[in-house]
């Protein structure tokens, strides 16, 4: 017999959620078994923090309704029609009237109306959806088509750790300083870090994609164990820069989102100070992160006070503006390189376009 639905209390509104036994998370040896109630539950509970990163921003959604178990899937294409998981980029026909939305393009210049949360009842109603994670743009519902947020994933390679990513994290934070920028940091929930900074609304995907490339890069001259190669052959035991985070509809999970990994982790804003004596991201977790925040104030309080002028990083990219290469979904991009992996550019004749020349 099915469980009766339950309901939520999310701000001035009762949230259906049905099905609250289903367990989307099993218990593991630190954690107890998560249900789907426990997870409209936590949204509910970190209610300002986790608006704070979604508020007004277009957002797609992360769902595993049959929740997280080892061997399970998330599709990332067509070719994944067997996948547990997916991403939802439309809002559902038949969301409440509460759910609002926001037209959005994608880089092939489809159109497509895309949720906007604006207050907590709508996660809350994702997690009855099956959402775990969400996928903020870095843009506002004001103006979709400019950045107020410059984002840097400091990504693990084969060979490297959390730790590593620390280290990075740490000389981001001292070049953002000597610019005369700001950043705040938080766990990815996985191993790796991200470092958020508020720009102004001023520059488009482009500019601050360059941005991106730009701090990349003179992070590579700090620490010989950064790299902004996009091809993984050549990244090798490194912490990788993606720069192409900050491309337009490339999205990275929000401060406060579950992962879908063992022990229902978060990604979790943390200080500085935080940062560099984690052992263990794993310890941030459903269980534990609303307790921390009832004992502590949300290390990313702040990060609405300033919106930081973009012209530094920009300058930078001057200094050598030379293009890299886009995600394979893309359409070709002015002054890209060809999109060859350079193991197959040695043994093959290409044009400037990547397309392979006979010869």
């Amino acid at each position: 017999m099915a469980t009766p639905a339950a309901f939520v209390q999310a701000g001035d509104r009762e949230v259906r959620v049905s099905s609250p036994d289903r367990v989307i998370y099993e218990a593991t040896e630190h954690t107890p078994e998560v249900t789907k109630l426990m997870v409209a539950q936590y949204f509910a509970d970190v209610g300002d923090p986790l608006m704070r990163a979604l508020r007004d921003r277009p957002t797609a959604l992360e769902r595993w309704p049959s929740g997280v178990r080892e061997g399970f899937k998330l599709a990332t294409g067509p070719q994944d029609k067997d996948a547990e998981a997916f991403y939802q980029k439309r809002i559902a026909k038949g969301a409440p009237d509460f759910v609002e939305a926001v037209e959005i393009t994608f880089p092939s210049g489809r159109k497509a109306s895309e949720i906007c949360p604006t207050e907590i009842a709508v996660p809350v109603w994702c997690a009855h959806m099956g959402t775990l994670t969400f996928h903020p743009w870095p843009t506002r519902r004001a103006d979709v088509d400019r950045p107020d947020e410059l984002r840097i994933d400091l990504d693990p390679q084969p060979g490297t750790s959390f730790a590593d990513a620390v280290r990075v994290a740490g000389a981001a934070r001292e070049l953002l300083a000597e610019l005369g920028i700001r950043g705040f940091a938080k766990t990815s929930g996985n191993r790796g870090v991200h470092v958020f900074v508020r720009i102004r609304p001023d520059w488009e995907f482009v500019d601050v994609r360059h941005a991106a490339i730009a701090f990349g890069r003179e992070l590579e001259k700090r620490d010989h164990g950064v790299t902004t190669a996009w091809w993984k052959e050549e990244r090798g035991s490194r912490i990788f820069v993606d720069y192409n985070q900050n491309c337009r509809d490339r999205t990275m999970a929000s401060a406060y989102s579950l992962r879908p990994l063992p022990g229902a982790p978060v990604s979790t804003p943390v200080t500085w100070e935080e940062l560099a004596e984690l052992d263990d991201p794993r310890g941030f977790n459903l269980v534990t992160v609303p307790q921390r925040l009832a004992e502590q104030p949300d290390p990313w309080a702040e990060i609405d006070d300033v919106a930081h002028d973009l012209t530094p990083l920009l300058d930078l990219w001057e200094q050598h503006p030379v293009e890299l290469n886009y995600p394979p979904d893309y359409p070709k991009m002015p002054g890209e390189p060809p999109r060859v992996q350079p193991s197959k550019k040695v043994a093959e004749h290409w044009d400037t376009d990547g397309n392979r020349v006979d010869t």
